[in-house]
């Protein structure tokens, strides 16, 4: 399956109510605002884990929910604000199932609502996973 459309799952019900509420209010903001991408991104939302390589070794990893995403990054939401410019892995559910590892750099983190951030990420390398346009809502 190329494009998926998922119901929204039970585990994905669980987020915090603040999750959906921000990703509303930014979804229905980027209408009003001129989109500057280059690159469209599609719908991606699911839980994934950001892991910095300035994190203490036996730190756990930051936990963010995406908000979309192209072949070379995505934006996320989290309740933690991250340092701009750090390199690191992210781990995420793929399109066609299984987890996806992939070396990122963190583009930028600014707050979005009272202790809630949106930021994006910079894939590496391009993914070839995300160049077809997906719609993807996934729990844990």
């Amino acid at each position: 399956m190329s494009q998926l459309q998922m119901d929204r799952p039970a585990a994905l019900r669980q987020w915090p109510a603040q999750v959906e509420l921000i990703m509303s209010a930014l979804d229905t903001g980027q209408f009003q605002a001129e989109n500057r991408r280059s690159n469209r991104r599609n719908p991606y939302r699911v839980k994934a884990k950001l892991r910095l390589f300035s994190d203490p070794p036996l730190a756990s990893p930051w936990e963010i929910y995406t908000r979309d995403i192209n072949a070379r990054g995505l934006g996320f939401i989290s309740s933690h604000r991250l340092p701009l410019g750090y390199g690191g892995l992210i781990e995420l559910p793929g399109p066609e199932g299984g987890v996806l590892a992939i070396n990122c750099t963190l583009f930028r983190c600014r707050e979005a609502a009272p202790g809630w951030y949106e930021g994006s990420v910079y894939f590496n390398r391009e993914q070839p996973a995300f160049s077809l346009p997906v719609a993807h809502d996934v729990g844990d």
